[in-house]
This record gives structure tokens, C-alpha cells and sequence, in this order.
């Protein structure tokens, strides 16, 4: 595995009081899953910062690798 998968996850936060604790960008009310989800149907960076203000590139990106990272080790059916 190369380096720059491995990644330490400081702005995605789990706090079980908060959001049925899913995994949540920097402590606010906006679950990782919303993130991907938003670029899954075509948004940009640029279209995902203009609809949350108070995130920052970083925390896009790293709430896309979290992601990634999640779904490594899984098996996932899926139907052919």
C-alpha cells in the first residue's frame, strides 16, 4: 500500500449525542455520507462549498477519503 492512502481523519468526528453518531465533518451537523452523496450526483468542490460556507476544501476531501476508506476492507454484494 502506498503512502498516501494512509490517512489520519482529524476533521471527521463520531460523537454518539450528535447525529445518531455517524461520522460528521468537524464536529458540525453534516454527516460525511451528505458529502459524498452530493458528489456521487454530480457536485463539484465549488458547489458543495457554496451550499455549507463553513467548509473548507480539506474537509471535503477528507470526508471523500474516509469514505473510500470505510468501504476497503467490505465485501459488497452486488447484483450482476
Amino acid at each position: 500500500m502506498r503512502a498516501y492512502f494512509i490517512h489520519r481523519f482529524n476533521r471527521i468526528t463520531v460523537n454518539p449525542n450528535q447525529m445518531g453518531g455517524v461520522p460528521c465533518i468537524r464536529g458540525m451537523r453534516l454527516p460525511v455520507a451528505t458529502i459524498v452523496n452530493m458528489f456521487a450526483h454530480g457536485l463539484t468542490f465549488d458547489d458543495i462549498k457554496a451550499e455549507f460556507n463553513e467548509l473548507e476544501r480539506a474537509d471535503i476531501k477528507q470526508a471523500l477519503a474516509f469514505a473510500a476508506n470505510a468501504l476497503q476492507e467490505r465485501n459488497i454484494p452486488v447484483t450482476i
